[in-house]
């Protein structure tokens, strides 16, 4: 079920609004989406924006000794202005994040979201495991329907046998993708488990073989309405 904000509300709370959307009459409102529901058009509304971004996918798995894994894709997010004067509501459907992958597994790809049938974003694509010579991150969704469509941000690369390699644990390896509204999820260190995704469909870290970690989840997409007269 989505969360209506109103304007004086939030500019009590320190928001402020500044400009103009063309086209369209001033901000009354919003809501909010992070599980699916139905989106119920407020009186004296008549166009709305909305912001469509799909589930990251999990981080792969460390797969063995001195492996690590990829981080997770982020979901692709879809913007667009809808005429609603005929509208009064829209079915709202949340991706979910995917699962990291455990040992010598991949993470899994994370689901799409979408606002009916106006906008589509659908979700990242896992990270790969650790234990492989492609061990690539996953990539980052596709989106469509929108007046603008935003590939979700690519997770980075786990490494296969990073001590025959000749290399070390950085900070870059397996981190997760980023989304459109911010970074994903760190890869596993040591003794530090890999994060999930930070932001709403961002990626999940890669697990590291140092901690025997798990990769992590990718974070859940966000559906996000702005209303105006």
């Amino acid at each position: 079920m989505g969360k209506s904000h109103d304007i004086a509300t939030m500019a009590s709370d320190g928001f402020t609004f500044t400009g103009a959307v063309t086209g369209v009459g001033g901000l009354k409102s919003t809501q909010v989406f992070t599980s699916s529901g139905t989106y119920t058009k407020p009186s004296g509304v008549n166009k709305i924006r909305v912001y469509v971004t799909g589930g990251g996918g999990g981080g792969g798995g460390y797969g063995a000794a001195n492996d690590m894994g990829a981080g997770g894709g982020a979901g692709a997010t879809a913007i667009k202005l809808i005429d609603v004067t005929s509208i009064t509501s829209v079915t709202v459907s949340i991706g979910s994040g995917g699962a990291g992958g455990s040992g010598p597994s991949d993470g899994s790809g994370g689901s799409g979201s979408s606002f009916g049938s106006h906008a589509t974003a659908n979700g990242g694509s896992g990270g790969r495991h650790g234990n492989r010579g492609d061990t690539y991150g996953g990539g980052g969704g596709s989106a469509s329907g929108g007046d603008i469509n935003i590939i979700g941000g690519s997770g980075n690369n786990g490494i296969d046998n990073m001590v025959t390699n000749g290399t070390d644990y950085r900070p870059t390896w397996g981190k997760g993708g980023a989304s459109y509204w911010g970074g994903g999820g760190r890869g596993g260190v040591y003794n530090i488990a890999a994060q999930t995704g930070r932001a709403y469909g961002s990626g999940g870290g890669g697990g590291s073989a140092a901690s025997s970690g798990a990769g992590a989840a990718g974070k859940l997409g966000i559906v996000y309405v702005e209303e105006y007269s």
